[in-house]
């Protein structure tokens, strides 16, 4: 139960990622115009979320309990700052995403250090 919900959360996060590649506009505040800028940090953006994405579900495949921890530790740090990006262009809904998402992972990666 644990790592599918982690694993749900690190499907969401590279699932939104994509979706924000594929359909940039989505990912902005509603009037605000795609520019080369925007694009650019949707790809920068993407070089760090994707690769997050695939080593968190790994790492929850394997099973191998002294490094999901730290991975959820460094997934959920990542969904901090994503959310403050939220609230930097007042996208609320992705804030509160990101805190639900980072709360998962953060809580798991407690929850596996005092048992």
């Amino acid at each position: 139960m644990i790592a599918a919900s982690n694993a749900l959360v690190a499907v969401v996060s590279g699932v939104s990622c994509l979706v924000g590649l594929v359909r940039p506009r989505l990912a902005l505040p509603a009037g605000e115009s795609v520019t080369p800028g925007i694009t650019f940090f949707l790809g920068a953006y993407a070089a760090r979320a994707l690769p997050l994405c695939a080593v968190t579900l790994a790492v929850l495949a394997t099973g191998n309990r002294t490094a999901i921890a730290p991975v959820l530790v460094v997934a959920g740090l990542a969904q901090i700052g994503d959310a403050a990006l939220g609230f930097r262009l007042r996208n609320l809904p992705m804030a509160a995403t990101c805190i639900g998402l980072a709360a998962v992972h953060l809580g798991t990666a407690a929850w596996l250090a005092l048992s």
